[in-house]
């Protein structure tokens, strides 16, 4: 759920941006120990001046790392992955048809991320491609009236019944930019998402320095999670434990299509296929979680990085995140 101020930032890392500033420590051998690992992906991200938190596990074995891993995180469009879980329940259960056709309205129209922004209102999609752009491009628009069509408070019930204690969805996109004006002058709370959308974010003087408190302030985050618990949501979709064998063939797939590939994926792309999803507020948060699928005997690594306070260079984050991705793969996979 990018701000809208910093869309540029996030483009340009999209094409691939790297950075050298990142801690030059070598990575993982294949093989090595798992203290070691540890050791590794701490250094890196310490090295950061953000607060950043960090899971990693190898299904085959069990084997795995944490960093600050039950600290939770501002998740940005992290949080869009239960919504997309939810909606495919939804669909097994007969309760979604996503083949049905939802007809796109001005008030659905969301800033930040995403492409149905920028069609003329009544475009028809069905809740399948809404879903997808929800996830592979993080679209806002989406996200919105998907959280509208499978409920908020169903979205955190859902969650609360499988045993998540720290995830939560806690707004919707619109709520969320809506309260960015609010921190401006609380006169605004009555705007509508429409008004919202066409005001796009306030530009003034003091803009900047309202960001940085709303991004820190827990009660304006969309959601909320840890590294270990997302990433466990992450292990039950590849395991097939929370929807039916087509819907979980499906959110696999959506995964792997995401478009954003300047963060965990930045430097192992070319070796192995991952399903991912990115959240941010660039340059203030950059997160990345999902599932590299490394080939045999290794097999499928979840993983999870929240940075969170970022006052250093986003372009080293992002790369930040891309090297220790690359160390898991390493020590992990031959």
């Amino acid at each position: 759920m990018r701000s809208p101020i910093r869309i540029v930032a996030v483009l340009t890392a999209s094409l691939g941006c790297h950075s050298s500033g990142a801690t030059a420590s070598r990575p993982e051998q294949a093989g090595a120990p798992t203290a070691d690992l540890e050791a590794t992906v701490r250094a890196r991200l310490d090295s950061l001046n953000a607060h950043a938190t960090f899971y990693a596990k190898q299904l085959s074995t069990g084997r795995e790392i944490a960093v600050r891993a039950d600290e939770p995180m501002n998740t940005a469009s992290v949080i869009k992955i239960p919504v997309m879980v939810l909606a495919f329940r939804d669909a097994d259960a007969g309760r979604l048809d996503l083949d049905e056709r939802y007809t796109i309205r001005a008030e659905d129209q969301r800033r930040g991320t995403g492409l149905l922004q920028n069609f003329a209102v009544g475009l028809q999609p069905t809740f399948h491609d809404i879903i997808t752009q929800m996830i592979v491009t993080s679209d806002n628009t989406a996200t919105d009236i998907m959280i509208n069509k499978v409920g908020l408070a169903r979205v955190n019930h859902m969650l609360d019944s499988l045993g998540y204690r720290d995830t939560r969805l806690r707004m919707t996109v619109g709520q969320t930019f809506r309260a960015v004006w609010e921190a401006l002058d609380p006169k605004y709370s009555s705007m509508t998402d429409r008004e919202v959308f066409e005001r796009g974010s306030p530009n003034d003087s003091g803009a900047a320095r309202r960001n940085v408190a709303f991004v820190l302030d827990s009660t304006k985050w969309l959601g909320r999670t840890t590294a270990r618990e997302i990433s466990r949501l992450l292990e039950q979709i590849e395991r097939g434990q929370l929807a039916s064998q087509k819907s979980t063939a499906d959110m696999r797939r959506i995964l792997r299509q995401q478009v954003y590939t300047s963060r965990l994926p930045q430097r192992v792309r070319f070796r192995i296929s991952m399903g991912h999803k990115t959240g941010d507020w660039p340059p203030l948060l950059g997160n990345d979680v999902g599932i590299m699928y490394a080939p045999p005997p290794s097999g499928p690594i979840v993983i999870a990085v929240f940075t969170n306070d970022n006052k250093g260079s986003f372009f080293d984050l992002e790369a930040t995140e891309g090297r220790v991705a690359e160390d898991v793969l390493n020590a992990w996979s031959k």
